[in-house]
């Protein structure tokens, strides 16, 4: 017999509701595999310098983790994105919308100094199956 893994929102109401498409805590139930995604950079061939094309490369690292492991977006329960700098805060939620579609895995964006001065971006995951 195969587990279904179940994940699932959790959204209190006595906290604000979310605005960018993430939840406020991941709930995952009969999973049998997890994923933790290393902080992926924008690595991989020629770097270009503008956030928009950064970030999707970020993301394709993510998801070929995922891809290795069977997995896709839809596994995802929780991402972290760390951010070089305030300005890319909306082109990043709308990247990220792009990627994940309807699928709201809990969510955490921070602002700090990206190891590597060329990188706008860093993004960390974890994922169930």
């Amino acid at each position: 017999m195969v587990a279904v893994v179940m994940i699932e929102p959790v959204d209190p109401p006595s906290l604000p509701e979310s605005s960018a498409r993430y939840t406020h805590g991941t709930l995952v139930t009969g999973a049998e595999r997890l994923v933790f995604v290393s902080g992926q950079p924008p690595w991989g061939g020629d770097l270009p310098e503008d956030f928009d094309s950064q970030c999707r490369i970020a993301w394709g690292n993510v998801l070929a983790v995922l891809g290795e492991a069977g997995l896709g977006v839809e596994n995802l329960v929780k991402v972290t994105v760390f951010l070089g700098s305030r300005e890319h805060r909306a082109a990043n939620s709308r990247i990220r919308a792009e990627i994940l579609g309807d699928h709201r895995p809990a969510l955490t964006v921070i602002i700090c100094d990206i190891y590597a001065e060329e990188w706008l971006l860093e993004i960390e995951a974890i994922a169930a199956a």
